[in-house]
C-alpha cells in the first residue's frame, strides 16, 4: 500500500473523496463522476478504497488503469468503522480508515470479462425464475377450472395447446386469448434460456482460464463460469490460498473454540454465495452417483468412494466440492492445466 490513502464513497451522480496522508485528513471533497475520472488520471499513485456497491467494479478497474492500488471493502466493515452520523463525508472517511486496520479481508474486484459473464449468468437465472413462475401460474390457474396439465415443461406446452384448440371446454374468448399470450410468453422465456446458454458456451470458449475449469469433475458450463467469476485472478487477489477461497464459498466446517477446546461443526447454513455452493454440491453429487453406478476408475474416484463408505454420499459430495474449489483456485493462480489422476 502507498502512504497516501483515499476513501471513496460512490453514488449515482456524486462521489465523495477523502484523502489521508499518514493518518491525517488532508481533504474530504465532493466530485462529479467526470471530475473524479480526471482526478484518477492526474493524481500520483495512491491506495484507493471503494465501498463494494453499484458501479464500484467500474471505478476499481479505472483506478487500476490509472496506476493506483485499488481495493474494495464490504459495506458491513465500513459501517462498523464509521463514527457519528451517516453522511457522505463520514462514509468516505470510514472507508479510508479501514485501510489502516490489520488483516482486512478485501473483496475480490472483477475484470470486465468477469462482469460481462456475470451479467449473462444473472439474466439466465432471471429467465429461469420467470419461466418456473409462469409455468406454475398457468398450471394453478387452469387447475381452478378443473383443467389439469402435466408438471413438465413439454407437457405444459402440449396441454396448453390442447386446451386452446378444444372448443368443448367452457372458456370465454377473452380468456382463451389471454392463455394464448401466456403460452407465447412461456415459449419466449424457454427460447431466451437457450440463447443465454449458447452465449455462455461462446464466452467460455473465448476465455482459456474459464475453459480449462470444464475438465474438473462435476463442473459444467454454469459452474465453470461461476468459479471463474469468484476466483479469477486479478491484480488484487483477496484469497491467500484455495482453503480460504473454499471457506468463503461456505464449503468448510464451522469452527468454534473456547478455553482451548476446538470443535469442528458442519458447513454453515448461511454463506456469501449460496447459489454457487449449491450448484457445486449438485455437480459433485452427480460424480457421486456416477461412482455408485459405474464404480471408481481414477485415484480421485477411489478417494471419493472410500469417503462415501465412511461418511455417506452427501458428506462426500461436499468434500469433493471443497476439493474442486481448491483445485480451481490453483489452476487459475498458477496458470496450469488439470490432469485427472
Amino acid at each position: 500500500m502507498y502512504r497516501t490513502k483515499v476513501g471513496v464513497d460512490l453514488a449515482k451522480n456524486i462521489i465523495q473523496v477523502c484523502t489521508l496522508h499518514g493518518k491525517k485528513v488532508t481533504s474530504n471533497v465532493e466530485m462529479s463522476t467526470d471530475e473524479f475520472s480526471l482526478w484518477l488520471a492526474q493524481s500520483k499513485p495512491v491506495t484507493v478504497a471503494f465501498e463494494a456497491c453499484s458501479t464500484s467494479n467500474y471505478w476499481y478497474q479505472q483506478a487500476i488503469k490509472a496506476g493506483h492500488d485499488a481495493r474494495l471493502i464490504s459495506a458491513k466493515l465500513v459501517k462498523a468503522v464509521r463514527q457519528n452520523q451517516k453522511t457522505d463525508k463520514n462514509d468516505a472517511l470510514a472507508i479510508a480508515q479501514t485501510l489502516f486496520l490489520p488483516e482486512v479481508s478485501f473483496i475480490n474486484g472483477k475484470s470486465i470479462e468477469q462482469q460481462q459473464l456475470q451479467s449473462i449468468q444473472r439474466l439466465r437465472e432471471l429467465a429461469i425464475k420467470s419461466q418456473n413462475a409462469s409455468q406454475k401460474q398457468i398450471v394453478s390457474l387452469l387447475l381452478e377450472l378443473n383443467i389439469r396439465l402435466p408438471n413438465t415443461q413439454g407437457g405444459i406446452l402440449r396441454g396448453l395447446e390442447g386446451v386452446l384448440e378444444d372448443g368443448e371446454i367452457n372458456l370465454s374468448d377473452t380468456f382463451r386469448a389471454t392463455l394464448s399470450v401466456a403460452k407465447v410468453q412461456l415459449e419466449n422465456m424457454i427460447s431466451a434460456i437457450g440463447e443465454y446458454d449458447k452465449y455462455l458456451e461462446q464466452s467460455i470458449q473465448s476465455l482459456p482460464d474459464c475453459k480449462k475449469l470444464l475438465k474438473l469433475e462435476g463442473v459444467g458450463p454454469v459452474n465453470a463460469v461461476n468459479l471463474y467469476i469468484a476466483l479469477g485472478a486479478n491484480q488484487s487477489q483477496p484469497f491467500k490460498s484455495g482453503k480460504n477461497a473454499s471457506a468463503c464459498i461456505g464449503l468448510t466446517p464451522i469452527q468454534h473454540s473456547s478455553g482451548g477446546k476446538e470443535v469442528m461443526g458442519t458447513i454453515g447454513k448461511y454463506c456469501k454465495n449460496g447459489s454457487l455452493r449449491s450448484q457445486l454440491i449438485t455437480g459433485a453429487m452427480s460424480v457421486v452417483i456416477k461412482v455408485i453406478k459405474y464404480g471408481a476408475k481414477t485415484k480421485k474416484e477411489l478417494w471419493l468412494q472410500g469417503l462415501m463408505q465412511r461418511r455417506g454420499n452427501r458428506c462426500a459430495a461436499v468434500a469433493l466440492a471443497n476439493k474442486t474449489v481448491r483445485t480451481a483456485y490453483s489452476l487459475l493462480q498458477n496458470n496450469t492445466e488439470y490432469h485427472a489422476a
